[in-house]
């Protein structure tokens, strides 16, 4: 996601956070509201009612967004709360993507659908996995395009878009949902791939023991 389009997005979120800064809302206490609004969401997908189901799926991603700047204006981030916090994420994506399988599964004219969204899940923890161990190892690793901001916006948004094509007869009213995601299922497992050539060339021959050299340590960043 261009950096323009994410930070514009971010600033339109200034008011809530000043709110949540004034009233001294724990960090923490967002991210768990965000895991149970993605649960949520979950719920509603599985109930069989899909675009409702993404509308609140891109609410709780909108929360994931508040959680991290509450906690640096507050001065309440830690390490826990990073850990928190990530684990959360992991955990409502699988929720979701489950989700997702349930609500095909009894459409036998769907039946590839399944394996488009275990390539999905797959290819979203593995990003995730990538960067964390790489910054275990003290590398810093933020290449690739499918980061979690953006298969959020394209995973909730193919879900929305079904409500229009449903509306206007356009046809093939799962078109939006399955493109959103055959490409983060492509491109999210590119980005693993990515990360591991990455970690790959800045680490490559530095002993298990021993630091990064600081110069190799930090990678391009993204546009």
């Amino acid at each position: 996601m261009p950096d323009w389009l994410k930070n514009g997005f971010v600033r339109l979120l200034d008011p809530v956070v000043g709110a949540l800064v004034r009233r001294r809302v724990h960090p923490n206490l967002i991210s768990t509201v965000g895991f149970l609004v993605s649960l949520a969401a979950a719920a509603i997908i599985f109930a069989r009612h899909l675009v409702p189901g993404f509308f609140v799926f891109l609410l709780g991603g909108m929360m994931d967004i508040l959680d991290g700047r509450v906690a640096r204006e507050t001065g309440l981030a830690s390490k826990f709360g990073a850990f928190y916090d990530s684990t959360l994420d992991r955990v409502s994506e699988i929720v979701v993507y489950f989700s997702i399988y349930a609500y095909f599964r009894p459409l036998d004219s769907f039946w590839y659908v399944g394996y488009i969204v275990i390539t999905a899940m797959v290819g979203s923890l593995m990003v995730s996995y990538s960067r964390a161990r790489a910054e275990a190892l003290g590398v810093e690793c933020k290449v690739g395009m499918m980061q979690r901001p953006e298969r959020v916006v394209l995973l909730g948004v193919g879900g929305l878009l079904i409500w229009p094509f449903r509306a206007f007869e356009v046809g093939w009213e799962y078109g939006p949902l399955l493109a959103a995601l055959g490409v983060i299922a492509v491109l999210a497992n590119y980005t693993a791939l990515e990360r591991i050539y990455e970690v790959y060339r800045v680490a490559q021959g530095v002993p298990l023991d021993q630091p990064v050299p600081e110069e190799k340590r930090h990678t391009p960043k993204e546009g």
